[in-house]
């Protein structure tokens, strides 16, 4: 039986250069400003990589491998929950493709190969929107956002 799949495609523009762009991505001591987390590997294809909480617990919430890196422009990245790691088909791929733009970056992140409905699915479709949303004001005011927000209730 074939497995259902989902896929979702984010892209922002980012007045930044492809490289800080990308050091923004990989480099755990920036992305803890901006995402909570560090993305942490050596980051060679085949390596493993670690995204992990930057608090006093430092969860390990996704793990995955490098597939392909291409230093300023391109890195792509499997994905799973650390409790679904042994199982192959619980593996999401990540594509950040980063675009010199003028005197900006075009920054496209397609998630694919999720399987449909699942609850990565579903936080997937509310993460990445407010962590590149985060990652873009970082890069481009110095500062992200609250990534863990919630909404305001009535």
């Amino acid at each position: 039986m074939t497995r259902e799949t989902a896929s979702f495609v984010y892209v922002t523009y980012i007045a930044s250069t492809p490289e800080k762009v990308f050091a923004a991505i990989s480099k755990p001591e920036i992305t803890r400003r901006y995402w909570g987390h560090e993305n942490v590997s050596d980051w060679k294809p085949g390596s493993k990589w670690e995204h992990i909480r930057a608090n006093d617990e430092r969860t390990v919430n996704i793990v995955g491998k490098v597939i392909e890196v291409s230093p300023p422009s391109r890195l792509v990245i499997s994905w799973a929950s650390p409790s679904q790691a042994d199982n192959q088909e619980s593996y999401s791929r990540v594509t950040f493709e980063i675009e010199e733009y003028e005197d900006m970056v075009r920054l496209t992140v397609a998630h694919d190969e999720l399987e449909a409905g699942s609850d990565m699915a579903t936080g997937i479709s509310k993460g990445w929107p407010v962590v590149l949303s985060s990652l873009k004001s970082f890069l481009e005011t110095g500062r992200g956002l609250d990534v863990f927000a919630k909404p305001k209730t009535a």
